[in-house]
């Protein structure tokens, strides 16, 4: 299982994106492994709709409404723990979504998060100590 973070599915969506390919062959690699935490979802909304494009952010709303990408949908320990890495990693910012991404990834026992955000994801020991693709693509 691989849970997406919000840069690795801009990077996916966005074909001028310079991570595109890396991330494209991470995720053509296994598709139905990708699961999204529900909190990227607005985040990737508005940064789609605002910095690619209204197309790219219509593609991607019709994706989720067809089901194209897992949705995890958590649950309240995913936003205490979020909050809890925010707290004891507080020099980092992770924030809200970041926070989430790891909680969930913690929960399904991912074997990978899907990010470009190494500084905030490489830093936090994270349980299960899941590889951080593309970086850790073997």
């Amino acid at each position: 299982m691989i849970v997406a973070d919000t840069g690795a599915i801009i990077a996916l969506v966005d074909a001028d994106d310079r991570h595109h390919d890396d991330m494209r062959a991470v995720y053509d690699a296994d598709p139905a492994a990708w699961v999204l935490p529900w909190a990227v979802l607005p985040e990737v909304d508005y940064l789609l709709g605002a910095h690619v494009g209204h197309r790219a952010q219509d593609a991607f709303f019709t994706d989720l409404a067809a089901s194209a990408f897992k949705i995890d949908w958590g649950n309240e320990r995913d936003v205490a723990r979020a909050h809890d890495l925010h707290a004891r990693h507080r020099a980092l910012r992770l924030g809200l979504v970041d926070g989430v991404v790891i909680a969930t990834a913690e929960r399904l026992r991912a074997t990978a998060i899907a990010t470009l955000d190494v500084r905030h994801f490489a830093a936090v020991s994270i349980r299960g100590r899941p590889k951080l693709l593309p970086r850790d693509k073997s």
